[in-house]
């Protein structure tokens, strides 16, 4: 699936699109460039899930925690742009969060590519020459 997001006048609509296109999954992984709008999207779909916590990219935590009053559930936020070692990961319990069955958006999964679930779904947000972005899933 493809979804163009314009402008940022437009997330909101490409991030409820997102969300009626996940499926059953729970694990995304989010691939993209530095800049691309990795944070921005992952933001607009939790706003759009009603999240009312201040969703920002957790760089220095590894992971944040909101709480969806759509799903009635936690989300999980990872940014792995710091991580130096996997054992970095292992330490913080990655399989706690993985495999309960609630969202999971990673950034910058690549460097942990080996620890993610075969069923995560692939995410890939791209900068388009005219400055839209093209997520593709």
């Amino acid at each position: 699936m493809e979804i163009k997001i314009k402008s940022l006048d437009c997330i909101k609509e490409a991030a409820q699109q997102f969300i009626d296109n996940m499926g059953k999954g729970n694990v995304f992984a989010f691939y993209g460039k530095m800049g691309a709008g990795k944070t921005t999207f992952i933001k607009a779909i939790c706003e759009c899930l009603d999240v009312e916590d201040v969703i920002t990219s957790p760089t220095f935590a590894i992971v944040n925690e909101y709480y969806s009053n759509k799903l009635q559930d936690s989300i999980y936020h990872f940014d792995f742009y710091r991580i130096k070692k996997l054992e970095e990961v292992y330490d913080m319990g990655y399989e706690d969060y993985f495999y309960s069955h609630r969202l999971c958006f990673l950034e910058w999964p690549e460097l942990v590519e080996e620890l993610l679930p075969k069923d995560a779904v692939k995410v890939t947000i791209a900068e388009q020459e005219d400055g839209s972005r093209l997520v593709t899933f």
